[in-house]
């Protein structure tokens, strides 16, 4: 983040709006196996935020990704939770936001969504298009997120690349626009042409692409000779493209009727210092935000920010708790005061944190579109607002509804405190839900969530966070609806049928399926019983 020094006075306009202008603030979002990972890590390479990518010869010497810190995802190789690495890159100041790409973790990509201007739809050359992919997509429809889609792996044997743009325009109903286009079909990847410009990019693999790979800008001419048909094939290619209006227009991207493409691989590392040039030419900065009332709370008006993120456990030596916040409007300050929204409470931001992934440095001053980390902000919840001196409150964040349910219970009786603890801090951070009910008691909550693989992320964090470990019950319900007090009696009557409660009070219904569901409400037609929708 940005160390100029800001007087009080700079939320009066110019200074805040201008720097938040160097913001691009993304996320990459992809099916699992993509190589969502590997292209974060890459971005950050040829930023040179860092001066090696984590892949160096391959999974005998693999070291693990900035971005996946968790010794989970170290374990199994996949992104679980969320990241963010911020880093310069030209005058722009890249906030990067890394996502679960597996389905049982779409809760914490969505929280993510709502932090960032712009989304990277990373796409599999062989595989395309893919469910998660797509759910994801939904998503960046919905809140009007631009798409920028960079086609991954074409080092191997893939779909032909007309095929895939054809796949895109077909399932999304975008226009697909190339920026790049492939020299040298999948497997046989030479380069890419520069459709703007008419020139070749030519790249040069590097050890196990650890490091940026070198690239030869060739005009056409020597593009010719260099590659022969290869190189015709792309040029004509390219020309058909243009016939069939695959072209790009700023405008089209801007309003999410057009995603421009690019080709690469991220493991030999091709292609993606024109992703990030595309991201710092292209992507919008953050503009005003509306709040919970519709109003656009402008840039340059005071101090405002929204939690998306809380996470314990990044700092093993201090078990320390972080709350990400994205910045809306104004200047953050490390030590301002600022005010909750949620409680009309005043807190001090005196532990400020810039994030890079696991690693972390003091930051001093913030704006419109950065992430910072306040350490030990107990006090804070993911979806609340943080603001000074201009009242304003940002839209909730909705909680998904929960389809997989266990009873979870210390192993030792004796570590009940550190139970508790743990319990209560996979709640507040979304790794799982936690319901609770008079008629199981305290030491015997529910925790429900969206994955099984949310469950062995709580097993594995209550054992070594928290030093407790835990036995969990599955239960066979699938179903959860909202209902009201005066409903709980009826409800817990039935049977396949119980009535458990959330931390905030509100009270959940859940059913062993959908038809016991339908049963109790064609049995009692006044119940309420309101589905849990994401918005």
């Amino acid at each position: 983040m940005s160390t100029t020094a800001v007087s009080g006075t700079a939320t009066a306009g110019g200074p805040v709006v201008a720097e938040a202008r160097r913001r691009r603030s993304f996320a990459v979002i992809s099916h699992p196996d993509a190589g969502k990972s590997t292209v974060t890590e890459a971005l950050a390479l040829h930023a040179r935020a860092i001066a090696e990518a984590g892949t160096v010869t391959g999974k005998t010497g693999r070291r693990h990704t900035v971005s996946d810190w968790m010794s989970m995802e170290q374990d199994r190789g996949i992104s679980i939770t969320s990241a963010a690495l911020q880093f310069t890159y030209r005058d722009a100041v890249i906030n990067l936001l890394d996502t679960p790409g597996h389905a049982d973790f779409s809760e914490d990509t969505y929280r993510v969504l709502s932090a960032v201007d712009a989304a990277v739809m990373l796409l599999d050359a062989a595989k395309g298009l893919e469910p998660q992919t797509m759910k994801l997509f939904a998503v960046c429809k919905h809140r009007g997120i631009p798409l920028i889609t960079f086609v991954n792996k074409w080092d191997r044997p893939g779909k032909d690349a007309l095929e895939l743009m054809d796949e895109i325009t077909e399932q999304t109903g975008l226009i697909a626009a190339p920026l790049t286009w492939p020299v040298g079909i999948g497997g046989d990847f030479r380069g890419v042409l520069d459709r703007a410009s008419g020139q070749y990019v030519r790249y040069t693999r590097t050890a196990g692409g650890a490091t940026a790979a070198p690239e030869e800008v060739l005009t056409p001419e020597q593009a010719e000779a260099a590659e022969g048909d290869a190189w015709t094939t792309a040029v004509e290619e390219g020309e058909l493209l243009s016939a069939t209006g695959a072209d790009f227009d700023l405008e089209s991207f801007l309003d999410g009727t057009a995603t421009p493409v690019l080709f690469g691989s991220a493991v030999q590392n091709f292609g993606v210092h024109a992703l990030l040039d595309v991201l710092v030419d292209i992507a919008p900065a953050p503009d005003a935000r509306p709040d919970v009332s519709g109003r656009p709370r402008e840039l340059s008006e005071p101090f405002s920010a929204f939690v998306f993120k809380v996470q314990a456990g990044m700092d093993a030596a201090h078990r320390d708790r972080l709350a990400f916040l994205r910045v809306c409007s104004g200047v953050f300050e490390r030590g301002m005061v600022v005010t909750s929204a949620a409680t009309g409470r005043p807190f001090t931001t005196k532990y400020a944190q810039q994030v890079f992934g696991r690693d972390r440095s003091s930051v001093d001053t913030a704006f419109p579109g950065d992430v910072v980390g306040l350490v030990n902000a107990s006090a804070l919840q993911v979806g609340d607002t943080l603001y000074s001196e201009k009242l304003v409150a940002f839209p909730p964040l909705p909680t998904f509804a929960p389809e997989h349910f266990a009873v979870v219970r210390a192993e030792d009786a004796g570590k009940y405190k550190q139970f508790r603890r743990g319990i209560e801090q996979l709640d507040s951070e979304g790794v799982v839900q936690v319901l609770r009910s008079d008629i199981r008691g305290a030491q015997a909550p529910v925790l429900a969530a969206v994955g099984p693989m949310q469950f062995e992320v709580a097993e594995h964090r209550m054992r070594t966070e928290f030093n407790s470990p835990v036995r969990l019950e599955r239960l066979s319900y699938t179903f959860a609806r909202r209902t009201t007090a005066e409903w709980v009696a009826t409800l817990n009557s039935q049977s396949g049928v119980e009535v458990l409660q959330r931390e905030n009070g509100e009270l959940l219904a859940v059913f062993a399926d959908k038809f016991r569901l339908q049963w109790i409400q064609k049995q009692l037609p006044d119940i309420v019983l309101e589905p849990l929708v994401a918005a």
